[in-house]
């Protein structure tokens, strides 16, 4: 019998159904080991030997293997068909032979990029040894991740405090942000104009044209600067005579695109469904895993980390036969379709993603699939199922008029286009084509060259150009991938992280860079800007595809780097935080010291006078203040403003009048932390900061005598008889009875919710389980046993879904659906929870009764990044 070795314990289920009792099927729970988040885990100076830890949670894993591969006849390590999936298959190898586990039994590797039982099959038909290449490539990058992290994140702590730390690949992509934004910042908007004619045909058909050209003279789309103007040519084409002067009716066809890589299903799931990179990559996995469909479980697509636009032979035969049975022969090609990478380097090595069995439409999976599971198949079987498929076919027609009034004389275009034929379109559609479906449906009516065209209405409108728009996830990720930075495997784990430092925040799906960002970057451009250089990042990444390719020995790129980087490090070890200060104030000029509406000098201080406003540093991070402290002691948060592009503190505090009872003047103030409101002075003073929404421009009397009266009664409840209250707290609006919470939607709810709404919200919360005085939540989901006894639960308590065994909690991740959990995810956040606290509180639970092993912070799967990476 031989051991094989997966990541997940639901590959593990269902492949040990495809190889039957000769097999036993191992998880290891993604990666076994890492290096320790502390000084010294490689070292340069032993020409970068590297310690690695396995933690807590892995321990146990790993000695039941050894156990079962000591009983075993060999062993088969099976894990992604990645670099990453490389490294787990070779970590866990290294502990084998370190535990003496192996002795002289045969080791074997395959790879599946399919849970499939053809799939699987046929991989263990064809096993291979580690491929030493990719695990050098992927020490390499690790240790790069590493050395930048915990060499530079200590410098940014000293000169920047507030700021958390500071990644190779993150660096970069923040630094993406924060140039976009500066970019809108400095964009001047230009106010242009358009003239369009509606025209009518002699059979009494409308049509609208633009304006192309003027007295002779070609017109841009920006060339119309003034009213004037295009009123001038207006009252020229009121009087003019219209003509077709030519007619160009051209055929055209539109070549379907390649099936999704990593990136483009990332892109494509943030534009059409809305999911974060991070969610697609969850949602996908489980669709790679497999569900069960009709009694038989199955992986849906093939593995989802990849950067090839290939289809294997056999999956486009079956593509093939969808189509002439779903759509019908004509939408079929006489010969398959094959794409080539554009990727410099598509060193992650497989298929696009597609469906493993294309006979399985969308629609025949669908009551198998959770919704989004469903909505995710759905893309990926019409996008692949389409690039398979013939070309649409479109007539693209042009009309060319001539507008003559006396001497005068202007050129107008009218241009329209009809899908003739679908082809491709009728599965699916990229966003250009969508964009562009609307003019394409809007057909021309029949023209003649040479007839006279009717004049119906000349229309003049004004615009205005718009700055380019801030970065989605999506144009962030095709961004990086065009530079060549970052690989497939990491884009979701690097915004993820940018987002978690707080360095950028998420608007309407837009990333928007905060100041923390943005004084992060600035520091990175001016003291160590080689590092945060595209090109060089970009070239970096070249090097690690090289190694993956046997091309470039691995420890050769690393002594590279390490000089000059090491060089630049202690040259700046020295600079003082003064002249930190300086080169930020220079630089970020336009965010800390926006332009007064007065036309004064916006670094004077506006409370005193006469000190000059820079920069500052605390122990919470950059804040701006008064040279003249602490003779005055004006201080405003950094980046805040009032909402017309006027700093907060500006023109210093604002009084807004006296309390009606007590005869305290209210004052809006800016603080460190933000605006907020103060009533009365000294230590009784009240306080309350400014809620989500409102700005300091939209407080006045009233707004902040109601935020000081928080929190509000709403009156005692009709069970109990104890008073329900409404208030503002650290995690937003919400209710309070008897010790329970309850979240509200908004502020404007806690002085507006009566007491019908607000029982209604406690009795909701109460039934999904709310911690009460009393003790713990009810479930919302039983998962099952824990491997060391006791249930497992999902629960929702007072700050959000979590996950119990025995008395760890753990909090799920942001954006989790409590109720879509799985056993492995909630193994893996106990571990890692039992292992943050010591361990100290699960020892005893566990059968043993001692202490848990002290354990290092460890992510739970493959895509999780150590403190500097």
């Amino acid at each position: 019998m031989d051991v094989v070795i997966v990541e997940s314990p639901a590959k593990a289920k269902t492949i040990n159904k495809y190889l039957g009792r000769d097999y036993t099927v191992l998880a290891s729970f993604g990666h076994v080991r890492d290096l320790p988040a502390k000084d010294g885990s490689v070292r340069p100076d032993e020409d970068f030997s590297m310690s690695w830890e396995v933690d807590g949670k892995s321990s146990k894993r790993l000695t039941d293997i050894a156990r079962a591969v000591k009983d075993a006849d060999g062993l088969v390590l099976a894990t992604d068909p990645d670099r990453e999936g490389e490294a787990i298959s070779w970590h866990v190898l290294e502990v084998l032979r370190q535990k003496k586990a192996l002795k002289d039994k045969p080791v074997r590797r395959v790879v599946f990029n399919a849970i499939t039982k053809k799939a699987v099959l046929d991989a263990m038909a064809q096993p291979r040894d580690i491929d030493v290449p990719l695990v050098d490539a992927y020490l390499a990058r690790r240790a790069l991740d590493y050395l930048v992290g915990f060499t530079l994140s200590p410098v940014l702590w000293r000169k920047l405090p507030g700021a958390r730390s500071a990644g190779r690949v993150q660096s970069v992509a923040l630094r993406l942000v924060c140039d976009r934004e500066a970019e809108i910042e400095r964009f001047v908007r230009e106010d242009y104009w358009l003239v369009a004619a509606t025209l009518g045909t002699p059979r009494k058909e409308s049509f609208e044209a633009r304006l192309t050209a003027f007295e002779g003279r070609k017109l841009q789309k920006l060339d119309i600067k003034s009213q004037e103007e295009a009123d001038a040519i207006k009252e020229m084409l009121d009087g003019a005579e219209f003509g077709a002067a030519s007619v160009e009716a051209k055929p055209t066809k539109r070549n379907p695109v390649p099936p999704f890589t990593t990136s483009t299903l990332q892109q494509a799931a943030s534009s059409r469904l809305g999911f974060s990179a991070s969610r697609t990559m969850q949602v996908a996995q489980r669709l790679y895993e497999g569900v069960e469909i009709g009694g038989e479980t199955a992986g849906l697509i093939t593995y989802m980390r990849t950067d090839g636009v290939q289809i294997a032979p056999e999956a486009i035969d079956g593509a093939r036969e969808t189509i002439a049975s779903a759509f019908g022969a004509r939408y079929l090609p006489e010969k398959p379709r094959f794409y080539s990478t554009k990727a410099k380097n598509a060193q992650e090595a497989h298929e696009a993603i597609r469906p493993t069995d294309f006979s399985r439409t969308p629609d025949s999976v669908r009551q198998y699939l959770e919704a989004d599971q469903a909505r995710l198949y759905d893309l990926i079987w019409k996008r692949a199922i389409s690039s398979q498929m013939v070309s649409a076919e479109i007539e693209r027609t042009t009309v060319e008029i001539d507008a003559r009034n006396g001497a005068r004389s202007a050129s107008l275009r009218a241009v329209g286009s009809v899908i003739k034929f679908d082809g491709f379109l009728a599965a699916y559609a990229d966003r250009k084509d969508e964009d562009a479906e609307d003019e394409e449906s809007r057909r021309l009516p029949e023209i003649n060259s040479g007839e006279r065209l009717a004049r119906e209405a000349i229309d003049v409108t004004q615009h205005t150009t718009e700055p380019p728009p801030r970065y989605s996830e999506a144009s962030l990720i095709k961004k990086m991938e065009e530079l060549g930075i970052g690989r497939p495997s990491t884009y979701a784990a690097t915004l993820k992280t940018l987002e978690d430092r707080g360095y950028v925040q998420i608007d309407k799906r837009r990333l928007v860079p905060e100041a923390k960002g943005r004084l992060v970057t600035t520091f990175l451009e001016s003291f160590f800007d080689r590092y945060v250089e595209y090109d060089f990042t970009a070239a970096l990444e070249e090097k690690l595809d090289q190694i993956s390719d046997g091309k470039l020995a691995w420890k050769d790129v690393l002594r590279d780097f390490w000089r000059e980087f090491s060089g630049a490090v202690d040259g700046i070890k020295e600079l003082r935080v003064s002249e930190v200060l300086d080169a930020l104030n220079e630089e970020l000029a336009p965010l800390v010291f926006p332009a007064r509406e007065d036309g004064g000098d916006p670094r004077l201080c506006p409370k005193c006078g006469a000190g000059q406003l820079s920069l500052k540093l605390g122990r919470y991070g950059a804040f701006i203040g008064c040279s003249n402290y602490p003779e005055c002691g004006y201080t405003r948060q950094l980046g805040a403003d009032n909402g017309n592009g006027e700093a907060v503190g500006e023109t210093g505090d604002r009084e807004l009048g006296t309390d009606p009872y007590t005869g305290e003047a209210i004052v809006l103030k800016s603080g460190r932390f933000g605006p907020y409101v103060q009533r009365g002075e000294g230590k009784e003073a009240k306080r309350s900061s400014l809620p989500k929404g409102w700005t300091p421009d939209s407080i006045d009397h009233e707004r902040a005598l109601a935020l000081l009266s928080l929190p509000r009664n709403v009156g005692p409840h009709p069970e109990t008889g104890k008073m329900i209250s409404a208030g503002l707290g650290r995690y937003g609006p919400f209710l309070l009875h008897d010790g329970a919470y309850a979240n509200l939607d908004s502020i404007e709810d806690v002085f507006s919710v009566g007491i019908n709404r607000a029982v209604s919200l406690i009795a909701e919360k109460q039934a999904k389980g709310v911690r009460g005085r009393g003790g713990k939540p009810a479930a919302l989901k039983e998962l099952g046993d824990h491997p060391d006894g006791g249930a497992i639960t999902v629960r929702d308590g007072r700050y959000g879904p979590y996950v119990n065994h025995g008395k760890v909690n753990a909090t799920l991740p942001k954006g989790k659906d409590p109720m879509a959990v799985t056993m492995e995810e909630a193994l893996a956040l106990i571990a890692e929870k039992a292992g943050k606290s010591g361990g100290a509180k699960r020892g005893k639970s566990a059968k043993t009764g001692g202490k848990a092993p002290k354990t290092g912070k460890k992510s739970a799967d493959k895509s999780g990044q150590a403190a500097g990476s």
